[in-house]
């Protein structure tokens, strides 16, 4: 299974537009879609390229030129390419540096939706398969819901969810931001066509005795389902609404006719179990996907000597922001 070819939805146009309405600045060139990141109180910028096709030599010369127009410090590129593909990648050709920071996780769980459903089922972990079965006697509903009604729930429990689970998620405004541009406009799907051409964000509910337990907003893209956010309630855990919530979206890809189900990041293929992400990586390996790795994060530097000092206060944040959490 390979990803070399395929356009991320941080590639898309659809993408592009929701990020100008954040306030960054969007640079779209053939084969690429680049933001501008400000660093408060300084004239300085940094360039994020996230899920980028495979880099040239040509395309590294054009992001140096933007970088400097834009008075970046440094761009980081995060490519779409498998590390076992037969491209060869030569980081010292290019001029790049691994990440300091990366922001996608190197991995990811990738499931193949052609597969029949009882082949899927027979994949996945017995203990994913005996939760699944907990879930559906406990008469759980999953519905796709995609009113902004809805989406206020979603922003309850991603709110108690963070709360809860003590990690770091992107703000309300971006959640809002992104969903007004990427809602679904249609609550079902009927019989017209689907176009995944265009990237669009759906919404699934987990429903027990009229509370919503679990809430998670999918991405449909060309070929490809992915489960970006996620969040769900402390409450009546013992229904394993998570994992019905899972097997319904898989069941909900192969209605809508798509090839693979990205579950938008992993840990590696020997995860520490004291990782703060080990019960996520977990969760997503039950479900018997493909673990894949990419090639990595990378950081074309245009200002060196900023670049060091950056790095040192970059360091210095995050661990004041760990001792305030």
């Amino acid at each position: 299974m390979s990803n070399d070819n395929s356009i991320y939805p941080m590639q898309s146009l659809e993408w592009g537009e929701f990020r100008k309405k954040t306030g960054l600045k969007v640079i779209r060139e053939n084969g690429f879609q680049l933001t501008i990141h400000k660093i408060p109180h300084t004239p300085w910028t940094v360039g994020y390229l996230p899920k980028s096709p495979m880099p040239t030599k040509e395309m590294i010369v054009r992001l140096r030129e933007i970088g400097q127009k834009e008075k970046c410090i440094f761009i980081q590129l995060e490519p779409n390419v498998l590390k076992n593909s037969n491209l060869k990648f030569k980081i010292s050709n290019l001029g790049l540096r691994s990440s300091f920071h990366p922001l996608f996780t190197k991995y990811t769980f990738v499931l193949d939706l052609t597969k029949s459903e009882e082949d899927l089922l027979k994949s996945m972990h017995p203990k994913t398969r005996y939760n699944i079965k907990i879930a559906q006697k406990h008469n759980v509903e999953i519905i796709e819901d995609n009113l902004d009604k809805a989406f206020e729930e979603y922003l309850k429990l991603t709110k108690e969810t963070t709360k809860r689970q003590n990690f770091y998620a992107h703000t309300e405004n971006y959640h809002r931001l992104m969903w007004e541009t990427l809602k679904n406009q249609k609550s079902k799907i009927k019989n017209q066509k689907l176009n995944t051409d265009k990237l669009t964000a759906r919404l699934l509910l987990a429903k027990y005795k009229n509370q919503i337990l679990t809430a998670w907003i999918l991405f449909v893209y060309n070929d490809t389902l992915y489960y970006p956010y996620g969040a769900s309630s402390s409450l009546h855990r013992e229904t394993m609404a998570s994992n019905l919530m899972m097997w319904e979206a898989i069941k909900f890809g192969k209605k809508l006719g798509l090839k693979k189900f990205d579950m938008w990041g992993a840990l590696g293929p020997n995860p520490d179990k004291n990782d703060p992400w080990y019960g996520f990586h977990r969760f997503k390996e039950g479900y018997g996907g493909q673990l894949i790795e990419f090639i990595g994060s990378f950081d074309l530097v245009i200002n060196p000597f900023i670049y060091e000092i950056y790095k040192v206060l970059d360091k210095i944040r995050w661990a004041i922001l760990r001792i305030k959490k």
